[in-house]
């Protein structure tokens, strides 16, 4: 009995997509890893956990705020997050991650009654009556402000004050939230005509895009990601930045008062030595 021929269209297909498949598959295993992103760094500490943390154990609570604090598929990382970590660990400290609600952060560390800890806030004068800190884990690039690119009466170079006391000019502020002590005690001082909201800096930025308000303050490093990950375009928006803006802010470990002054000591002689490269003392 004589066997069929294959149909040469059957033979264009075969002789095309196993190739093809072959290819891909290389590509796969030979470059890989180059896609793993930072995110795939071994978990050494859980993510969170409804179960109460063993004893000893320091609670590190944060809210996701890209890029000081992001949860990746295998751990927490980011400009904040990873000096902490890494301080945390050469410490020998033990330490797990919980997810929490900016406010609700601030009533555990004022009610102390565990061992909890803050990650990249700032410091001040009403906060240390309630809380220690550690040394400095991050500093931020000078503060500025996000405004709408069309936005003629927004001027980049000006000072915070000109900027502040302009009435005709809407100052969009998170609620609760402290922008350092040169910016806080700036919008005090000069009564700046506000919008007070408690959405995120993303909300925050939608409603600076619909002409709700004129800016709002931010950090370089977040107003990156916020612009790139908006869905926005970026076109629209432009930095105003201020000619008399300190250094930017310093952000630090905020401890209950639980946790022993002995251990505190020990996560700054990390932070010194393995993050700000001090020599011992």
């Amino acid at each position: 009995m004589q066997r069929k021929k294959a149909s040469p269209s059957k033979l264009q297909f075969g002789s095309v997509f196993i190739p093809c498949l072959c290819l891909v598959i290389a590509v796969v295993i030979l470059f890989g890893k180059n896609f793993t992103s930072r995110d795939m760094a071994p978990l050494t500490h859980p993510i969170t956990s409804n179960t109460p943390p063993a004893h000893g154990t320091i609670t590190i609570h944060y809210l996701e705020r890209p890029p000081y604090y992001i949860t990746g598929s295998l751990g927490v990382y980011g400009l904040c997050a990873d000096p902490a970590k890494l301080a945390l660990t050469k410490a020998g400290v033990q330490f797990r991650w919980q997810k929490t609600p900016a406010k609700r952060q601030m009533a555990i560390i004022k009610a102390n009654r565990s061992k909890d800890c803050l990650l990249g806030w700032f410091k001040n004068s009403e906060r240390e009556k309630f809380a220690n800190f550690s040394a400095c884990i991050y500093q931020d690039k000078p503060l500025m402000a996000l405004a709408r690119a069309d936005n003629k009466k927004m001027i980049s170079g000006k000072t915070l004050e000109e900027t502040l006391a302009n009435t005709s000019l809407i100052l969009l502020r998170k609620n609760g939230y402290s922008y350092g002590r040169f910016v806080d005690a700036k919008i005090r001082e000069l009564h700046s005509k506000q919008e007070v909201t408690n959405t995120g800096n993303v909300g925050m930025f939608k409603m600076i895009h619909a002409k709700r308000a004129d800016y709002f303050f931010i950090s370089e490093e977040e107003a990156e990601i916020l612009i790139a990950t908006s869905g926005l375009p970026k076109t629209d928006f432009k930095y105003i930045r201020f000619s008399n803006m300190p250094a930017g802010n310093k952000r630090y470990l905020l401890f209950s008062k639980k946790v022993e002054n002995e251990v505190i000591e020990k996560i700054n002689a990390a932070i010194r030595k393995f993050i700000h490269n001090e020599p011992r003392r």
